[in-house]
């Protein structure tokens, strides 16, 4: 239902704009390693080696280092570990592109996204083999990332970063994300939320928005 004291809106990007498939990344690192699957999520998470990397603590050759190192494979390129990392990375739906320009002539749009300088690249380039659209930056009014701001969701301080930083009031500002802990993070501050959830897409959450 359209809560009509919504002026603003900030999308999450995976499973919200880009379709992803998470465990297609420790999969890929797996084969590469010969290592099993869970085992490389084990490691991962021990590291927490993505969590470093989408908050800004490890730069680009900082995580391809560390990721040879703690899968020990030295000699794997900085090609194949980019792949490997971008392998969660799916498609685009052209038809969410169409409608965030929609709302776009109502609405102040913006991205929240939980990611990395790698992920952002391979996007991009996503976004423009579907759309023609060079970036994400031409589809908000301003990108917000993880790694650029130093903070993830479901931080509270992330979504009052870009509260303040944008001028938006809580209040009348929608976010939508299809993890329940960032949405409950956004919901401590005011903001009005929409869970996203396979099978529904934004075509759905968001058709009375866009009426």
């Amino acid at each position: 239902m359209k809560n009509d004291k919504i002026k603003n809106i900030i999308f999450d990007l995976g499973d919200v704009i880009l379709n992803i498939d998470v465990p297609l990344a420790s999969q890929s690192f797996a084969k590469l390693s010969g290592k099993e699957q869970q085992e490389v999520l084990a490691i991962f998470k021990e590291k927490e080696i993505f969590r470093q990397f989408e908050t800004g603590l490890l730069d680009e050759a900082s995580f391809r280092n560390y990721i040879r190192e703690i899968i020990h494979l030295s000699d794997l390129s900085d090609d194949a570990v980019d792949t490997a990392w971008n392998s969660l990375l799916l498609d685009l739906p052209p038809e969410r592109v169409s409608l965030i320009r929609n709302l776009s002539k109502s609405y102040r749009l913006f991205l929240l996204s939980n990611t990395s300088s790698i992920h952002i690249t391979q996007v991009n380039k996503i976004l423009k083999a579907s759309t023609g659209i060079e970036r994400l930056e031409d589809l908000f009014e301003k990108v917000y990332l993880s790694y650029e701001m130093g903070l993830m969701k479901p931080d509270p301080q992330i979504y009052q970063q870009v509260l303040d930083e944008a001028g938006l009031i809580a209040e009348e500002t929608l976010f939508l994300d299809d993890n329940a802990d960032n949405i409950a993070g956004a919901a401590t501050l005011g903001i009005d939320t929409i869970h996203v959830q396979k099978p529904l897409t934004i075509l759905e959450y968001l058709k009375d928005y866009a009426a």
